[in-house]
């Protein structure tokens, strides 16, 4: 299956669950809800994977995704009444932290669902 695929399945199951629960719960409700729609639409995944974060080749802490999805997708989700800018550095962070091509950023605190596709700018 294609990233582009993945990611259009991923984003149908978020709105799904934005379609269920709407806004106003904590993220990890829409984590929870998240993961059981991803089992049903049979895409695999891990839940909170944590990665290590280097400097200079000098491991100096390690960040948690929220989810990999296919071992190539990283998806951060928020809660939140509407994305910022330092939102999306975070998630783009955490792509090129861990070294993955492409991830998404759910947001399920608002009236609509809102997600952006982000790519790993340093992976050509």
């Amino acid at each position: 299956m294609k990233k582009n695929d993945l990611t259009y399945q991923i984003i149908g199951c978020a709105i799904k669950v934005h379609n269920i629960l709407d806004g106003g719960f904590q993220e990890v409700i829409y984590q929870r809800a998240l993961a059981i729609e991803l089992e049903r639409a049979c895409i695999g995944f891990d839940r909170e994977v944590e990665y290590p974060v280097y400097y200079q080749e000098i491991e100096i802490g390690s960040r948690r995704a929220d989810f990999i999805v296919a071992e190539n997708i990283v998806v951060e989700l928020k809660a939140l009444i509407e994305l910022e800018d330092v939102h999306i550095a975070q998630a783009r962070n955490y792509i090129e932290a861990f070294k993955f091509e492409t991830g998404l950023l759910i947001n399920f605190g608002g009236k609509s669902l809102e997600y952006k596709r982000l790519f790993n700018s340093k992976i050509r």
